[in-house]
């Protein structure tokens, strides 16, 4: 005999406590008498009806383990599981289960509630593989995007369904859920260094990794690949300026498309090339100057213009070109994308004064100012400021001493 019952799911929550003959029957049996002698003296029709005296004892006691269980008194539903040979040790705990489980309303679930508490096992361990532990995790995170389950691991449209059901079957918690997905909307624009990147779109299975076992990076996930890009550059100010690019493109991507960055394809690019020109909806893109901890931060304060869309794609170019030189993705989707309106198209795709030798030599010595050359620390983080940002963005001398930071 089975000794526990699977967590109930949204249609078979049972309201209909057993009548008087069903538990004189039960508690009979649980004072020692057969099954046979407890149904034949308190539930003779049923078992005129065809159904043996064994079948039917063990369906009044599935009926109050999963009774008792909706309440959510696990501990008492274990009482009716007990093995049948043991079901006299059981006599008055279970007379007493029986006598509390009477009064006993059916709890309804809370959205900060445990998965455990409401979910089929198969989908908890699922879902806590994922990251997701809370029905308030789950409704944030998951049921808004049309497929939903495909972005967690071992769950399938099957368990998918049994959730889906399970929510439909509450509707004041699916109320409370849809108000903290607004919340939860409103605040999904954040700063770089606040970023926390779901799992379902954390980029650990992008559509374009490359092969981990040839990843030199020994990172597993967009995040932490991006700042081993930044870190590359000392500079604080060259690390603010790749730090906004990559910033605006990965919560775009999150964000706009629930794709992770390292899926991104050479659609989504000419897309967010559009998206820059006019960052909507306003409301969660743009906003005056704030300090980035503050929670009206947003990252533009206005639309960009031609040059700066081209910048800000010339930028993003080279990051992906690293990342596929250290095998972390295997395409560049931001590969010869042009912007119109621009003086200068992206120039990273264009050759450059220097060979691919030549630069690392001057990199090189750029890196060695300071100790080899003598120069003050401040003068060579400018110097190699100025050949990262000429090198990222290809512009002309002419166009380079020119430039604001309105400009970018």
């Amino acid at each position: 005999m089975k000794t526990c019952l699977p967590n109930p799911s949204a249609d078979d929550m049972p309201n209909d406590f057993p009548d008087a003959d069903a538990l004189a029957a039960l508690r009979a049996w649980y004072e020692g008498a057969s099954s046979r002698d407890a149904a034949g003296r308190y539930l003779r029709d049923r078992l005129g009806q065809g159904e043996s005296a064994r079948g039917v004892i063990d369906q009044i006691r599935r009926q109050l383990a999963l009774y008792a269980r909706c309440r959510q008194r696990a501990d008492l539903a274990t009482l009716f599981e007990c093995p049948a040979h043991k079901r006299r040790h059981h006599a008055r705990a279970t007379a007493q289960a029986v006598e509390t489980l009477r009064t006993l309303p059916l709890q309804t679930p809370q959205i900060g509630d445990d998965i455990t508490r409401w979910l089929p096992e198969r989908a908890v361990r699922a879902l806590h593989a994922a990251g997701i532990r809370t029905l308030a995790d789950l409704t944030v995170r998951i049921p808004r995007r049309r497929q939903w389950w495909s972005a967690v691991p071992g769950l399938g449209p099957a368990l998918a369904k049994r959730i889906e059901a399970f929510f439909a079957a509450h509707p004041a918690l699916t109320e409370r859920a849809h108000a903290l997905i607004v919340a939860e909307r409103q605040s999904d624009v954040t700063p770089w260094e606040q970023l926390r990147l779901p799992h379902e779109v954390d980029g650990s299975a992008g559509a374009f990794r490359a092969p981990l076992s040839t990843c030199i990076l020994g990172v597993d996930n967009d995040y932490d690949a991006i700042q081993g890009w930044l870190a590359l550059h000392e500079s604080p100010a060259t690390q603010r300026a790749y730090r906004k690019e990559a910033e605006r493109l990965i919560l775009w991507a999150i964000v706009a498309l629930g794709k992770a960055l390292s899926s991104l394809t050479a659609r989504d690019a000419t897309d967010y090339r559009a998206f820059l020109r006019r960052p909507t909806p306003r409301e969660r893109w743009v906003g005056p100057p704030r300090p980035r901890t503050s929670p009206d931060w947003r990252p533009f304060v206005d639309n960009l213009s031609a040059r700066s869309i081209a910048h800000a794609l010339a930028v993003l170019s080279a990051m992906f070109r690293w990342l596929m030189e250290q095998r972390y993705v295997v395409a560049n989707p931001f590969a010869g994308i042009k912007v119109r309106g621009s003086k200068r198209a992206t120039a990273l795709e264009t050759a450059h004064a220097f060979t691919e030798g030549e630069w690392l030599l001057t990199r090189t010595i750029a890196n060695g100012l300071e100790w080899s050359y003598g120069w003050q620390a401040a003068a060579a983080q400018r110097a190699r400021f100025m050949l990262d940002f000429g090198y990222a963005t290809g512009l002309r001398i002419s166009e380079l001493t020119n430039a604001t930071l309105r400009n970018i």
